[in-house]
């Protein structure tokens, strides 16, 4: 992934929380100690579904070998942008969707209201904006 200063909806770009990084090394099927870094990290973005602007949350994941050091490795790494995010929850300005628990859902419209009232600001905690495609 790229990180952009400026937000074009065409690039499909993420807004990252990068305190998020989590995940553990697996073992390969070939074993001779080879392992991939199975990583998760938390983001949001905006889409346009039906010519609507939503804003969506969820987390992208990667497997990577050698294990990153950081957020921003696990980032640069990430080179693979054809499933995108996985999205848990999504706020069209009307109605939210997402099979996740009460709690969970108003943690997500705590972010996603504000985030598409401020269309297209970055909301706090996150670093963004980051784009599997090139310049």
């Amino acid at each position: 992934m790229i990180r952009e200063d400026r937000f074009l909806i065409s690039r499909k770009p993420y807004a990252i929380d990068l305190s998020t990084l989590r995940g553990s090394r697996i073992d390969t099927p070939q074993g001779r100690n080879e392992y991939y870094f199975d990583g998760r990290i938390d983001a949001v973005w905006f889409r346009r579904r039906k010519g609507l602007t939503v804003a969506c949350i969820g987390e992208l994941w990667d497997l990577q070998h050698p294990e990153p050091a950081d957020a921003r490795q696990f980032l640069e790494q990430h080179e693979d942008g054809r499933y995108g995010g996985d999205c848990a929850g999504r706020w069209d300005g009307d109605s939210y969707w997402g099979n996740v628990t009460l709690a969970e859902q108003e943690r997500h419209l705590a972010i996603l209201r504000p985030m598409l009232a401020d269309y297209p600001s970055i909301p706090d905690g996150y670093d963004g904006w980051w784009t599997f495609q090139t310049a």
